[in-house]
């Protein structure tokens, strides 16, 4: 019987370890802030076009994740060995844009909130 328990309680200890490991790390406004401080990053934000361009994070490059050949354009455009930072209007779709990126071996950090919070927290933004 105690060996019946010790196998149930791995198995659930490795459903929930698989469960929340995302291959990404979410961080907060100020964590993300502090990861594109250090440089030697690819910031990403994976909204539409339209969204880009009524304001972003300084420097960031768009690349659409609800485009079909998101994938493709971010292998062609990004370098592996560099890590990279995505963000998107709210967190939902950057989370997204991570698990295809982490899938395709990059280092992937991601604005937890999106860029509502990083404009709640007064951070700079561009048009």
């Amino acid at each position: 019987m105690g060996n019946f328990v010790t196998i149930l309680l791995a198995m659930a200890s490795s459903l929930f370890s698989c469960h929340q490991n995302t291959g990404y790390e979410s961080l907060n406004v100020n964590e993300f802030e502090s990861l594109l401080q250090k440089g030697n990053i690819q910031l990403i934000d994976v909204r539409t076009p339209s969204e880009y361009a009524e304001g972003h994070i300084p420097q960031s490059t768009n690349i659409d994740v609800m485009n079909e050949n998101f994938a493709t354009n971010a292998d062609s455009s990004l370098n592996k060995d560099k890590p990279v930072a995505v963000y998107c209007r709210s967190g939902q779709r950057s989370k997204r844009a991570a698990s295809i990126l982490v899938k395709k071996g990059f280092t992937v950090y991601e604005l937890d909130k999106g860029f509502i919070s990083w404009q709640q927290a007064n951070k700079k933004i561009e048009k």
